[in-house]
């Protein structure tokens, strides 16, 4: 097929070229550009329409064009360059990784514009201040903020401590205000039980109630007796002589107080209805009667083993059987012969501080006397005041004795004492040893008894009811028997190491206090010496001690007073004439 020329194409169109070249326009070729294209949209406009379709021209032949392929030389590829033999000529920047999409950064309209130095303050709300007003309007920038100061007010942080801890009851209990009551014949010393409690088994938070010494003591054994194998806190021994007399009281005092607080602080003890009923009760004596009636007190041979029914005898000689217990038994008996002799050696050097104190009052006085007689106050005077610092020394030497008994010579006496209740804690085990093979001999007896009668037959079948339900009762008592012997045997245990800890923290904290109050005794005397040897190296001023007496004249008239050294100088006179 003929496609005529090679600018002709099969559909009338201008023949296409595959890659056309732009030409430069001017103002003319634009205008005519113009009125072409109108005159082809009119032509298209007839062309689509049938009533304005002419005769078509001659025909118009296509032709083919040839196409030309041409291979591009391009070194990277879709993917870059696959190996060193890149080309020479290529861009440096295509070793470069491709640059990941960039978000389009979005004005947030709360932007705050820079911020501009301010007068401190807070912000102005009507900008009366603002002297920039042809500024562009736009958000105001919030009022500045101040640090956050540290806050005057200490929050007291304490130690973390475990559930059980935080769970248990405390009590802060104080001993005070002891003084004297009743008449001659029935005197007594009256004290004040303060007592603090978180405990909910108790009507207030704080209380306060009067006690004497024999209340202490009915607590003392009242709890003994309800909690055997407890080693429970006892009080100070009594004392027939002195009793009123005040380093005694204030000694006693402070052992009692002593007692209750670590009776409240054993986890046994405390929950105790007679330690309730001693620290509450406002009419204790009358409350106790009611007690003592309902549940008459048990003798020494009874208590929780004769509630149970059990026969408590003393029997031969107890051996034990545990090695655990025997040692602990022979070192009770050593730690209390040494701490005797310790308490020994207390009372001779309280003793000696004592007689030392004495000796120094005799001292100050003797040195009075003599500077009273000296003419020559250059000697008087320093006398004198060696007679005040021996004074000063009296007080000294009195009340450290006193502190050490107060912070060692209590803590001694409180451990001696302390022995004696685990040794009663002892006997209370060695009592129920006794109760459990008491009750199995019981048990062997009743048994005995049992197989006679089945011997014998039939013949006595209610007394062999009857023996048989004692030996049911007798296996019973020896079963419960048995369980109390075990029971305190463990208790025990634990109340000699709680024993032992409490032993160590107590004898420390007494020995620093001991240490303590004897360094600033030390420390005082040493202050009063030496600014008595400041005064008496003053040689150039003579008044430093120079304190003369003045005595008042016989003759109320005389308005003048004269002295000693006036007096001795007027006798001089006297002699010489």
């Amino acid at each position: 097929m003929d496609l005529g020329e090679a600018g002709d194409s099969p559909w009338g169109d201008v023949p296409s070229q595959s890659t056309p070249k732009p030409a430069a326009l001017n103002p003319e070729d634009s205008s005519s550009r113009t009125e072409t294209a109108g005159s082809s949209q009119q032509s298209q406009a007839s062309l689509k329409s049938p009533t304005g379709r002419g005769p078509r021209g001659p025909v118009r032949r296509l032709v083919a064009q040839p196409t030309k392929l041409e291979a591009v030389d391009d070194p990277l590829g879709p993917l870059g360059p696959l190996s060193a033999n890149a080309a020479p000529g290529t861009d440096s920047q295509s070793d470069e990784p491709p640059v990941p999409p960039q978000k389009e950064q979005m004005v947030i309209r709360t932007t705050m514009p820079p911020s501009t130095p301010r007068r401190s303050g807070p912000a102005d709300p009507h900008r009366i201040d603002d002297d920039d007003f042809d500024k562009p309007a736009g958000p105001r920038a919030p009022p500045p903020v101040q640090a956050a100061q540290p806050s005057p007010v200490r929050v007291s942080s304490h130690p973390s401590v475990s559930i059980e801890q935080a769970a248990k009851p405390s009590f802060y209990i104080t001993v005070g205000d002891p003084h004297k009551v009743g008449d001659l014949t029935s005197s007594h010393i009256v004290y004040s039980v303060r007592t603090k409690t978180t405990s909910k088994g108790y009507k207030q938070p704080e209380f306060e109630v009067k006690r004497r010494y024999r209340d202490f003591l009915w607590l003392y054994n009242t709890m003994h007796g309800n909690n055997p194998g407890v080693v429970v806190p006892p009080p100070p021994e009594k004392q027939a002589l002195n009793r009123f007399e005040s380093n005694f009281v204030e000694s006693r005092r402070a052992a009692l107080e002593k007692m209750l607080n670590k009776i409240a602080a054993h986890p046994t003890l405390q929950h105790d209805p007679d330690l309730k009923l001693f620290l509450e009760s406002e009419s204790f004596n009358v409350d106790v009667k009611h007690k003592e009636r309902r549940e008459p007190i048990p003798g020494e041979s009874k208590g929780v083993l004769g509630s149970l029914g059990i026969s408590v005898g003393g029997g031969s000689k107890f051996v034990e059987q545990d090695d655990w217990f025997h040692d602990r038994r022979v070192y009770l008996d050593a730690l209390e012969n040494q701490l005797k002799g310790l308490m020994k050696s207390m009372d001779t050097m309280v003793t000696q501080r004592k007689a030392m104190s004495e000796a120094a009052g005799d001292f100050s006085a003797s040195l009075h006397a003599l500077s009273t007689v000296e003419l020559s106050h250059t000697l008087s005077g320093p006398l004198d005041a060696l007679s005040d610092l021996q004074l000063t020394i009296r007080d000294v030497y009195e009340r450290q004795a006193q502190q050490d008994v107060l912070t060692f010579g209590i803590t001694i006496d409180e451990y001696i004492r302390l022995i004696g209740s685990v040794k009663q804690a002892f006997s209370q085990r060695q009592k129920a040893f006794y109760s459990w093979h008491s009750a199995e001999s019981e048990l062997q007896k009743r048994k005995a008894s049992q197989d006679k009668l089945l011997r014998q037959g039939r013949s006595q079948q209610d007394r062999l009811n009857q023996v048989g339900a004692e030996v049911a009762d007798a296996e019973r008592k020896v079963h419960q028997a048995r369980l109390l012997f075990e029971d305190m045997g463990r208790l025990m245990r634990a109340e000699l190491d709680r024993f032992e800890r409490e032993k160590v923290e107590d004898f420390k904290s007494s020995v620093e206090t001991f240490l303590e109050s004897a360094v600033e005794a030390q420390k005082e005397l040493i202050e009063k010496w030496e600014t008595f040897l400041v005064q008496l190296d003053a040689e150039d001023d003579e008044t430093v001690f120079y304190r003369p007496p003045v005595y008042e004249v016989a003759d109320k008239s005389a308005s003048r007073a004269e002295t000693a050294v006036d007096r001795a100088r007027a006798t001089i006179d006297d002699d010489s004439d």
